[in-house]
């Protein structure tokens, strides 16, 4: 069982680039985790990290997949005007009203340090004042003459977020959580398993922030038997909310999704974690959530049988804004969740209706 978190580890992996379709400084960083865990791993043809654990006891050729994905939301440069102030497109999906002077790495040449700016308070118009900046409205401000500028960087760059991870309170608070705080568990779980019954494959996917394409490629080419996917949640437990939109709440466990708008869960999965969680005592709770989707999706959908498949998910507040925030506990419980369903997956009655 996991009872610490190595914040060396995730700040390391929160830290290293990879914003969607560029994930290759993050999947290197994995590798060099994973190496001595796993019997085998390889990289698909869109980027994938597939790790093998062979089963112990698998004459069916029975097959798990539990995936992560390591993109994290960012930016792309598009144009680089006559004074040196890059324009960009949006990798993934972000609320333009908190992104006003965040600092952000431009990966050129070489990477470069920059701030997302916009027209001051001082100089908008009295409707400007009182509507959120649109995202288009927005510039990177490299604070080097155009010419340097246009030296460095050119359409085509990426652009990630910089912030740093640290603790608030019982919380763990940085940017790119989602879905790096996953991807670390994945990588512990592989660190805690000594025997798997079943062939595992322990995904780390690409491209997940603008549309799931890492999974569909890998639960297509891993063809699993059963998936679980791993990802962040709405945990709306803050001022303002009614309880009944909570989706989860922190601290008080790993959740196990039922719903999102992308996949109604398998209610064997949904039983046998839920089963399992409660018979090793490991915090849970359910998630239903009326928006937005994960690799379950693609898991349950792209092998050619279709996959027996659910999620294990991490609460988390102020998804897909400047810093993102769980509880360690959390953390904890979901590494533990997963080990344990891992391990003892052949002991289910998967055939009972």
């Amino acid at each position: 069982m996991l009872n610490k978190i190595d914040f060396d580890l995730l700040n390391d992996i929160v830290s290293t680039p990879g914003v969607p379709g560029y994930e290759a400084r993050i999947r290197n960083r994995i590798i060099e985790e994973i190496k001595p865990l796993v019997d085998e791993f390889y990289t698909d043809n869109i980027g994938n990290l597939i790790t093998v654990k062979k089963g112990t006891n698998n004459p069916d050729g029975k097959k798990v997949m539990v995936a992560a994905h390591m993109d994290e939301i960012g930016f792309m440069v598009s144009h680089v005007d006559d004074q040196g102030y890059l324009r960009f497109i949006p990798l993934g999906g972000f609320d333009p009203k908190t992104i006003t002077s965040m600092r952000v790495i431009v990966h050129g040449k070489k990477d470069l340090v920059g701030v997302m700016g916009c027209k001051p308070i001082h100089s908008m118009s009295q409707e400007e004042r009182n509507r959120v900046v649109k995202l288009d409205e927005y510039f990177i401000d490299l604070g080097l003459p155009a010419e340097e500028v246009k030296e460095l960087v050119k359409p085509g760059d990426t652009v990630s977020r910089r912030q740093d991870l640290m603790m608030i309170g019982n919380m763990l608070n940085g940017k790119s959580l989602d879905d790096r705080i996953c991807v670390y568990a994945l990588i512990e779980m592989l660190k805690q398993l000594k025997e798997v019954p079943y062939d595992l494959y322990a995904v780390f996917t690409v491209q997940e922030e603008v549309g799931l394409r890492g999974a569909h490629v890998a639960a297509h080419g891993v063809d699993p038997d059963f998936g679980i996917a791993l990802d962040v949640t709405v945990a709306n437990d803050i001022p303002g909310i009614s309880p009944d939109k909570k989706v989860t709440e922190m601290g008080k466990g790993a959740a196990v999704k039922l719903y999102d708008s992308g996949t109604i869960c398998d209610y064997r999965m949904i039983e046998y974690l839920t089963n399992i969680a409660e018979e090793n005592k490991i915090a849970n709770q359910t998630e239903i959530l009326p928006a937005g989707g994960t690799d379950t999706a693609g898991i349950q959908r792209m092998a050619k049988n279709g996959a027996i498949a659910g999620a294990i998910s991490l609460p988390m507040r102020y998804l897909h804004q400047t810093t993102e925030m769980v509880h360690e506990d959390d953390v904890k419980a979901m590494v533990n969740l997963l080990t344990t369903a891992v391990t003892n997956i052949n002991q289910f009655d998967w055939a009972h209706k």
